[in-house]
């Protein structure tokens, strides 16, 4: 993530800071006049250049903007979103950001399709300190920035089969969960996502219980299939491996709605919820 110092790895939110700072004094400005001029808090700005917080891209983005250097921060704030996540985790993150084919199977919202409010209370817990709070803060962040890879030019063909479970387990807040349906609700129209609902009565299947299923395809045609529950991940590159995943996507794919179907399912929870 970085250049080694002392034969310790510079992190990326470490690398980001230091440019942040770099672009601040080329500018001749102070801590103070950078929060007057941007509108972000001057402690914020302070904690972002030491490394201590991940920010969300749109700062980068305005930061970018401020001082004239055309995608620098957000190039820096790509690499750095990684701190956020545990090591194992991201390798399969490198090849879901080149993968140009994506099929995806999850018993609940997937994380590429969560809209702010919602990851956030996904992955909050009952926090004791402000440090647990900025934790939550910065997996938000990094889920958002991951969620980019949909949109990337070129944009990769991507197939969800989200589990109707997903539907019935919702926001605590009420305006959370429409928002969230009506998030769903657009991505399904986009042209290069395919979704799926997987109704309860499909019945049985071999990944119930199993937690998420990801296939990935790289432009050269090379292949993984990696799998994740609730406190492990598995990434596997084997032929058999991945070709054994990918039948039991398939069968899961043929069991669900068809996209119109799921379409109207998705509409048809929106309308229950609001009622």
């Amino acid at each position: 993530m970085g250049e080694p110092v002392d034969g310790q790895p510079v992190s990326g939110r470490a690398v980001l800071g230091q440019t942040l700072k770099v672009l601040r004094e080329k500018a001749g400005k102070s801590l103070g006049q950078l929060a007057d001029e941007t509108g972000y808090d001057k402690s914020y700005l302070s904690r972002l250049e030491s490394g201590e917080r991940l920010s969300k891209v749109t700062v980068m983005e305005d930061l970018d903007g401020y001082f004239g250097c055309s995608g620098l921060l957000v190039s820096h704030w790509k690499l750095a979103r990684h701190d956020a996540f545990k090591d194992k985790y991201k390798e399969f993150m490198r090849l879901e950001a080149m993968a140009r084919i994506m099929h995806k199977y999850a018993p609940n919202v997937p994380g590429l399709l969560q809209t702010e409010q919602f990851a956030r209370e996904v992955l909050s817990e009952p926090q004791t300190t402000d440090q647990g709070v900025e934790a939550v803060e910065e997996q938000v962040a990094a889920r958002l920035g991951r969620q980019l890879l949909l949109r990337k030019d070129p944009a990769p063909s991507v197939r969800f089969v989200i589990d109707e479970l997903a539907f019935r387990r919702t926001s605590a807040s009420a305006t959370t969960w429409e928002d969230q349906l009506l998030h769903l609700e657009a991505v399904a129209n986009w042209s290069n996502v395919v979704v799926q609902v997987l109704p309860f009565s499909a019945g049985v299947h071999a990944l119930m219980g199993k937690g998420s299923l990801t296939l990935l395809w790289q432009k050269d045609g090379s292949a993984v299939a990696y799998t994740e529950g609730d406190s492990s991940g598995l990434l596997m590159d084997r032929p058999e491996d991945v070709t054994r995943h990918r039948l039991s996507y398939d069968r899961l794919r043929d069991l669900a709605l068809c996209p119109s179907d799921s379409l109207t399912f998705i509409k048809d929870a929106l309308k229950e919820h609001r009622s």
